[in-house]
């Protein structure tokens, strides 16, 4: 059970976690007991720790919803422009502490909990993570709902209300294997449902050409009902809203029918349209052409669409009756963030809205939808660019494909310039003709960005893609580079970091990132230097706690903790990680009476369920530490874990304990990565490629403190339009590599069956896209550098103040003011809105 604060640490902690005043305390027990009783309906006699989460979750939720009606109320008092940020995924993970950090209710919590004989760690573990997204293009979203309510905007966060997010991952006898998250079964305390906003949904059908326009009949109708979650900004009052829409069948689906085998069947059937909103697709950087994909990209944004019009047509708080009929005027009230090409169809959605329903004439349409609409790049790997069929399109989507036509043909004309028509075009010939939505959403958005500064460069220099869209358009492209909320990821995550920051600098940091640099004045200031290496110790004892409850492995809390956390990917490289560890462990073996610096690499993340290269190099690296941590020679100078079920709750617990953060995808691939940046904030040093934000990294810290090797994008370039890459020449080259490699292919890691890594070793020797090998000497020699620096603590720690002083241009705040500034037209804000209790000015 934590034990009650020293009124040292109190006074030390009122500051981030908020004030515990005795009336607080007390009035959160009575609500705590209120909603134990009334809510749940149970006593302390048969309460579990779920109930006690629950009785808790509702308490602070109440603390919400004035707020929330408030900052809505003054939403519509106000009549400001609106930012839909629209996205297939929202990956959250859990609320309530978030939630608590951001009302300033932390420390309040905590000591009403204690009073109330339970254990807060206890009863934050068991909320479920909200898993609703793969990856990093999920967590970036749910970063910047955080940063749009801490800067005041009136923003909405749109998507789907998943039934089964992210699969849980199980490492069974080394594999992967996939367990359904059914992360609604015990409820979700911080969704309200609302049914009376429920929107229509059409698909199929046939498109009637009448001289009143045309109408799209004979469709299938699904409903969408929307659940709402509330968004509280960082202690400024502010509480927007994301809101998820799950599928329901109207209550005559099929009935209407008389081909139906009959009434029991046809409720059956309801099923079938309500599958929209079951799972989420789990692949990440991978596009897989499914039906019930386009269904669900469709459906986000038909609903969506519906709200965003009804809200600009009755601005005024309380008023039902339409205020507003100009649609030109539609571009000055609303911004639509499109989160890669996935929420694509919002532009033909929008423009059938407008033409069909609203009786716009096509040139007015069209400018009305470029001027709201724009794109977010996400990535340059051409597997998970989205091209849909036109025969899928025409069967489920038919007039928006008419539509899509008409844009083809209007906008991408040049007479005489066939072979550019051709590059440029929205359908693309061949065999299997297909929609290219990137191309879609480039024409038809006023600003098109990539997410770091590299990436952005080779979406309009090199990339086959954007290059004649650039030359056409220039001013249309623009670059938002990444970041992260330091709410959750400084202050919920690592507090003792964060108040060891506060200590020197004061608060203002968690609102303005910048103002870390100010760290760099006390870069040779011994007692700060200490505090910072004893933070970082205390968060690895835990971890190391952690691990051993979890993995029966004992660490050692010394030894250097390198992490690469990450989706399962060729392209992100754990197979350079791997040849790392061979090479560590046979140098080991080599020599056994050198003084060897102790590590324990750590390798987490996903693999997507149909992706066999990825689930192999799970069972590789799952191998690597059977070998490896049951050699007696070896000891407690290296271990290697694989980290089931890596999610954003377990990155909370990982990423404050880190030493070393890997982040060696090929040059180029990586559009930026976020996960780089927590590592950097929470004090660990950077082993990476010249790639996605690592190189914006390197530039506000200073490159000599960053670990940069291996080709740049400029080599891997010349590579390829020179000789080629030829894994054999390393192979033969260099000794060390071709142990490990014949280790692997030898069945060394896999005695039982020798042969279990072959279709690895034939990937890596003979069709490699990413050039392992041509990174592996320079990585490893910097790997070297890495092992001697931290026998040196002082100068290790004085290069990891470096990094989190370099930190402030990562924060999602900055991102989120440079698209309000820059793309939506939008003014960021820090001030307060009076709370509920208070008159509104």
């Amino acid at each position: 059970m934590s034990k009650p604060f020293s009124d040292h640490d109190k006074r030390k902690q009122i500051s981030v976690r908020g004030l515990a005043g005795v009336e607080n305390v007390a009035e959160l027990k009575v609500a705590f007991n209120r909603h134990l009783h009334f809510t749940l309906v149970k006593d302390r006699n048969v309460a579990n720790k779920r109930d006690y989460y629950f009785a808790l979750a509702n308490t602070v939720r109440d603390h919400l919803v004035g707020r929330w009606i408030r900052t809505q109320q003054y939403y519509y008092e106000k009549d400001p422009k609106r930012v839909y940020y629209i996205s297939l995924e929202f990956y959250m993970g859990r609320t309530l502490q978030n939630t608590m950090v951001n009302l300033a209710l932390e420390n309040a919590c905590d000591e009403a909990i204690y009073q109330l004989g339970l254990d807060m760690e206890e009863l934050e573990d068991m909320e479920e993570d909200a898993g609703l997204g793969n990856g990093g293009l999920g967590r970036l979203a749910a970063c910047f709902l955080d940063s749009m309510a801490s800067l005041g905007l009136a923003a909405y966060g749109y998507g789907i209300r998943y039934e089964f997010g992210i699969f849980n991952q199980k490492i069974v006898n080394g594999w992967q294997v996939e367990e359904a998250d059914d992360w609604l079964r015990y409820g979700n305390p911080w969704e309200k449902a609302r049914p009376e906003y429920m929107r229509a949904v059409k698909f199929y059908g046939r498109t009637e050409h009448t001289p009143d326009g045309v109408k799209w009949v004979d469709t299938q109708v699904v409903l969408a009902l929307p659940y709402d979650t509330p968004i509280p900004g960082y202690r400024n009052n502010i509480v927007n809203t994301m809101r998820l829409w799950s599928a329901k069948a109207p209550c005559d689906f099929n009935l209407k029918d008389f081909n139906v085998g009959g009434y029991i069947q046809a409720v059956l059937d309801r099923n079938l349209c309500e599958n929209i909103s079951r799972v989420l697709y789990p692949n990440d950087n991978f596009f897989e052409g499914k039906e019930l994909r386009l269904k669900q990209e469709y459906f986000v944004v038909a609903a969506t669409l519906q709200d965003v019009v009804r809200r600009f047509k009755a601005s005024k708080f309380g008023s039902r009756e339409v205020v507003r009929t100009d649609f030109a005027e539609l571009p000055n009230k609303v911004a639509i963030q499109l989160n890669d090409t996935h929420p694509a169809m919002a532009i033909p959605e929008l423009m059938r809205v407008l033409v069909d329903e609203e009786k716009l004439g096509w040139d007015k349409a069209w400018d009305v939808c470029v001027r709201t609409c724009a794109y977010t790049n996400h990535t340059v790997l051409p597997e998970a660019l989205e091209r849909w069929p036109i025969d899928l399109f025409h069967h489920l989507l038919p007039r928006h494909l008419e539509i899509i036509f008409e844009i083809n043909h209007q906008n991408i004309n040049f007479p005489g310039d066939h072979d550019r028509m051709r590059r440029m075009s929205l359908i693309e010939e061949g065999g299997c003709k297909k929609v290219n939505m990137a191309h879609l959403c480039i024409v038809g958005s006023h600003a098109v960005n990539g997410v770091a500064r590299i990436h952005s460069e080779i979406l309009i220099a090199t990339l086959y893609v954007f290059k004649d869209f650039y030359e056409l358009d220039p001013h249309k492209f623009q670059n938002k580079t990444n970041g992260i909320t330091p709410r959750r990821w400084l202050v919920m995550c690592n507090p003792g970091l964060a108040e060891v920051i506060a200590e020197k600098i004061g608060e203002e940091f968690i609102r303005d990132l910048d103002q870390l640099k100010r760290l760099l004045k006390f870069i040779n200031d011994d007692a700060f230097i200490r505090d910072i290496a004893k933070v970082k110790q205390e968060n690895k004892l835990k971890f190391a706690v952690h691990l051993e409850e979890h993995y029966k492995v004992k660490i050692n809390p010394q030894s250097m903790f390198d992490f690469q956390v990450k989706r399962i990917h060729e392209y992100k490289r754990q197979l350079l990680n791997c040849l790392h560890m061979i090479t560590y462990y046979n140098r080991i073996k080599k020599e056994p009476n050198k003084h060897w610096t102790p590590r324990t690499i750590m390798v987490g993340g996903k693999a997507a369920p149909g992706y066999h290269t990825a689930k192999m190099i799970i069972r590789l690296i799952t191998a690597i530490g059977e070998v490896v941590n049951h050699d007696p020679v070896v000891g407690d100078r290296l271990k290697v874990i694989f980290l089931e079920n890596y999610r954003v709750t377990l990155a909370e617990k990982a990423i404050p304990s880190a030493d070393l953060s890997e982040q060696i995808s090929t040059a180029g691939t990586e559009a930026s990565g976020t996960g780089n940046m927590k590592f950097m904030l929470n004090g660990a040093l950077t082993i990476g490629t010249m790639d996605g934000a690592n190189v914006e990294m390197a530039e506000e810290a200073g490159e000599e403190n960053l670990f940069i090797f291996g080709m740049r994008v400029e080599d891997v370039d010349a590579m390829d339009a020179g000789k080629g890459y030829h894994a054999s020449e390393y192979y033969n080259r260099i000794p060390e590599l071709k142990q490990a490699m014949d280790q692997i292919a030898g069945g060394f890691f896999s005695p039982k069956q020798p042969d279990l890594f072959k279709e690895l070793v034939d990937l890596l020797m003979h069709h490699d896209r990413f050039k392992v090998f041509a990174d592996y000497e320079a990585y490893i020699k910097c790997q070297d550098k890495v092992n001697q620096l931290y026998k040196n603590p002082k100068e290790w720690t004085k290069m990891v103040i470096h990094n989190i002083a370099g930190c402030g241009k990562f924060s999602s705040d900055r991102t989120i003011a440079q698209y309000a500034r820059e793309i939506w037209g939008m003014e960021p804000s820090l001030e307060k809105i009076p709370a509920p209790d208070e008159k509104l000015k």
